[in-house]
């Protein structure tokens, strides 16, 4: 576990990017939000029971329904692979109203995403934004293959991974790897496209996490935090 996490951290070069944009901020904290490690803690643990297979029963009643018809106030947001072995809300065990989530196939950032975000993180005063890659993603596959896809759409979507997993030399990464470079790539797109989620994350309203969700053992590994406090311990 400690070498994969070591891995992981030389893959996920995150700080960086928010390091990068630093000059931008103008806000200060708002002390009044919830402090984001605390929303991470609550990630890893209800994966934790996830992958334990003693998930906790979530509350799912017409009272509960009935109450989010008001208001929301999810905890996070979860942008991750619209593969159906991917579902946030049961990998990490949390229940109506707790997650506000965002699913394209790769992870791949377009205006209609980015827009889902930045309402996330300036509408709902969301404190963390966790980008999530997979085990066996389909999509990043194609692209390390090199598969011709039919129409823009499609093209659109595998040109956009093959950017953040292209080596200069050509060489084509393992699977593993290019999911996680995706990843990182996803996380580029967003701070560089966004203003609002640039700012949020250099002035402590955003903590940004890259992940990875293992199929087969259920297990979510994250990279280093970004943004906001960074003291949380990695799983």
């Amino acid at each position: 576990m400690k070498n994969r996490r070591l891995w992981l951290n030389r893959v996920f070069r995150l700080a960086l990017v928010v390091a990068a944009f630093v000059s931008l901020a103008s806000l200060s904290p708002r002390a009044a939000e919830p402090e984001p490690p605390t929303a991470l803690g609550r990630l890893k643990s209800g994966n934790e029971r996830f992958v334990k297979g003693i998930s906790a029963t979530v509350p799912l009643s017409a009272a509960t329904r009935q109450a989010l018809t008001k208001e929301q106030h999810p905890f996070a947001m979860v942008l991750s692979c619209a593969d159906a072995r991917v579902p946030p809300e049961f990998i990490f065990n949390v229940g109506l109203g707790d997650l506000f989530v965002v699913r394209a196939a790769g992870e791949v950032v377009d205006k209609s995403v980015m827009a889902s975000l930045e309402y996330g993180a300036q509408h709902e005063n969301i404190p963390l934004l966790v980008v999530m890659g997979h085990e066996s993603c389909d999509t990043v596959k194609t692209a390390v293959d090199g598969e011709h896809v039919e129409g823009p759409n499609l093209e659109f979507l595998v040109s956009r991974i093959r950017a953040g997993i292209q080596r200069p030399t050509g060489e084509q990464k393992e699977l593993r790897a290019a999911i996680l470079a995706n990843v990182e790539q996803v996380i580029n797109d967003a701070m560089a496209g966004s203003q609002i989620l640039r700012l949020a994350a250099t002035t402590g309203h955003l903590q940004v996490v890259g992940a990875y969700y293992e199929l087969a053992s259920g297990s979510v590994i994250f990279s280093d935090p970004v943004g906001a406090s960074s003291t949380v311990a990695q799983k």
